[in-house]
């Protein structure tokens, strides 16, 4: 089978390579699934470098999670040959076949094709964590979400919008204002450049932001302290600027909001029956057609290349999409 592997870090994807290898045998207590479609998250790109805060052991199989068919499976799993699953286990994803634990995988959501659920798992989780787990969100509040243009800022305001709260969406690149609004329809799109607070406060009405999600950080948070309302969340997601931010104390005390650190991966392992939890909720959204996955393009895994580019270069609007065997 053909695999994506990272045989060393490298700023520069030089010691990325798409190569083949045996069919993975299937692990104890995991499922052996043929992948049909597996999506790029920025944490993938990071991988490659060295950046990220989980750091595998080169060599390794690149890719967070995907959407497949079931091959083999123990009955005990709750899985059988030839069911529809989506998922993934940090790494192993951008591969033709991928050997995952079993409770890694969850059900496809129904009328879903490969694709979008490839798509759907990670953003999702990471947006219903912060916004509804953490953040408490509730109809016809007001979310900001920054880095809208990426996944896991598109699904927030996807979600956020299901849901019933308002939402503005935030992008540092004016040429993406007209994508971000047709994708994510939200409320609005500021771009986040400089002094935001009072386009904020504009379409508001004065009431700031009850949610701030913010997957950018460094100056974005920095005036992002000055768009939460009194009582809110101010959600730290990200550091994709570059940046981690500093904040004074007083700020969040004399405003009254609180500052929230978000790991939806690391909370769905700390409390297991929570991680099952939102991935039902997750699905039943999914399948009420009350939200969508944004794909900005779908390439076969031979072009892997072109996407992990593109993210880099920080061209996408929505989620890259590669299909295994292409």
């Amino acid at each position: 089978m053909q695999a994506l592997r990272v045989e060393s870090l490298s700023p520069d994807l030089s010691g990325v390579m798409l190569a083949d290898f045996p069919r993975p045998d299937r692990a104890p207590g995991a499922v052996l699934v043929r992948v049909r479609a597996a999506s790029l998250n920025f944490p993938d790109l990071l991988m490659t470098r060295g950046e990220y805060q989980f750091k595998p052991e080169v060599p390794f199989t690149s890719g967070l999670e995907f959407a497949g068919e079931v091959v083999e499976a123990d009955p005990a799993s709750g899985f059988a040959p030839g069911d529809r699953v989506m998922g993934g286990n940090k790494t192993g994803a951008f591969a033709e076949f991928a050997s995952v634990p079993a409770d890694k995988l969850s059900p496809m959501p129904q009328g879903m094709d490969f694709p979008a659920a490839a798509a759907m798992g990670a953003a999702y989780s990471t947006a219903f964590t912060g916004l509804v787990e953490l953040g408490g969100l509730s109809e016809e509040q007001w979310v900001l979400v920054h880095g809208a243009s990426g996944g896991v800022g598109l699904a927030a305001c996807d979600l956020a919008r299901g849901l019933g709260a308002r939402v503005i969406a935030t992008t540092g690149s004016a040429s993406k204002a007209d994508r971000i609004a047709a994708l994510a329809r939200p409320d609005a799109v500021i771009v986040a450049e400089g002094r935001f607070r009072e386009q904020v406060a504009e379409v508001t009405g004065g009431a700031l932001a009850d949610i701030v999600f913010d997957p950018v950080g460094g100056d974005v948070f920095d005036e992002s302290t000055r768009c939460v309302a009194f009582g809110g969340k101010l959600m730290v997601v990200g550091f994709t600027s570059g940046r981690i931010a500093d904040i004074s104390t007083n700020i969040p005390l004399i405003k009254g909001f609180s500052v929230v650190g978000l790991r939806a991966g690391e909370y769905a392992r700390r409390f297991p029956e929570r991680g099952r939890a939102i991935n039902q909720a997750i699905r039943k959204l999914a399948e009420a057609g009350a939200i969508t996955p944004a794909i900005d393009r779908v390439l076969p895994l031979s072009q892997w290349r072109n996407g992990f580019e593109a993210m880099a270069r920080r061209e996408l609007v929505g989620k890259v999409v590669f299909v295994p065997g292409g």
